[in-house]
């Protein structure tokens, strides 16, 4: 991406051409990271304002499916084996197999609205200490999951002189309880609230981001967003959520960019009479590289590997050693 130094008349034209070559880069955004049966989603930051600056009104389409199998149960930082710690179940293994489809549409370039749904494809297993022997209990499900409605007001700075476009923005919408909340296995057992494909609750999402575009092929962004649930649904609410990203792209040639990202995430306990306080919530950090290419103008792919910096949970939870995400985005 370049920066063309151009007549007055010209540098917005040319600027915005530049722009919306392609830039791709990083679970959705706020989902839950971590939780006592393992359920999540990557926290590769895949906004829009990060993906590519909305300067012309449009609607963009994103598809991306993400890989997690978390088998390692972790307490506090430290890895520990199955039942090291004595609990009335012992977490054993959940994978993840999560697709997230994204709609946007650019009223014009200051104002924009999102609609994200998620699909969870989701394995769990643990063992059941009650019993003597303990016995394994497993559940598998495909469900949606709560989709999210997001709006955003986006600001530009230009200076033709450094070679240099800023952008920055807020963003504000609610998860909506769309996911279901009662998932039962073949014996009939509820999955815990945790595991569950929707938590039943209408949540606030709030956020705000600045992204520079550099005419050397450089840019780079920061995205700070909070998720705080407004009710508590059948004795259950989770946790409240702060996220922090930075990254970094360079492009290589007209098709290829690398990406760097640095993910942070800090969750509340769950709380609730059906919720399991003691085993939920943590902090996390992960960093995340990544290619894209442009396959046309307004098509392109992209791919992740997400790798644990430094993972802590309250209790015992399950976590993953890598997270995996791949997509396709397109703008008509």
């Amino acid at each position: 991406m370049k920066l063309l130094k151009c007549t007055t008349g010209q540098s917005t034209s040319n600027i915005k051409r530049a722009l919306l070559t392609g830039v791709v880069a990083l679970g959705v955004a706020g989902q839950q990271a971590g939780a006592s049966c393992g359920s999540a989603f990557c926290t590769v930051n895949t906004g829009w304002n990060v993906r590519g600056v909305q300067t012309e009104p449009g609607l963009r389409f994103d598809l991306q499916f993400q890989y997690i199998d978390q088998d390692q149960p972790r307490s506090g930082s430290n890895k520990v084996a199955v039942g090291q710690i004595p609990m009335d179940h012992d977490e054993v293994k959940t994978i993840n197999r999560n697709w997230i489809a994204s709609v946007d549409y650019a009223l014009d370039d200051k104002w924009g609205v999102s609609v994200v749904a998620p699909l969870a494809d989701r394995s769990h297993t643990h063992l059941d200490n009650d019993q003597a022997p303990p016995v394994s209990e497993s559940w598998s499900f495909t469900k949606l999951g709560d989709v999210r409605v997001l709006g955003r007001r986006q600001w530009r700075s230009e200076s033709l002189e450094a070679q240099r476009l800023d952008y920055f923005g807020i963003t504000f919408g609610l998860k909506l309880p769309t996911g279901e909340t009662k998932v039962e296995n073949a014996d009939g057992e509820l999955a815990e609230r945790s595991l569950q494909p929707g938590t039943g609750t209408t949540d606030l999402l709030l956020g705000a981001y600045f992204q520079r575009v550099l005419g050397s092929g450089m840019s780079w962004f920061a995205d700070v967003r909070m998720q705080q649930a407004l009710n508590t649904y059948e004795n259950y609410k989770p946790g409240a959520q702060l996220s922090l990203d930075v990254g970094l792209r360079h492009e290589l040639g007209d098709r290829f960019s690398v990406m760097l990202q640095l993910n942070a995430l800090h969750k509340d306990r769950d709380s609730g009479s059906e919720a399991e306080p003691e085993d939920s919530g943590g902090k996390f950090l992960f960093v995340s590289p990544g290619l894209s290419y442009a396959i046309a103008r307004n098509f392109q792919i992209y791919g992740f590997v997400q790798l644990p910096l430094y993972q802590y949970v309250n209790g015992v939870q399950l976590t993953a050693n890598w997270a995996a995400m791949a997509g396709i985005s397109a703008r008509f």
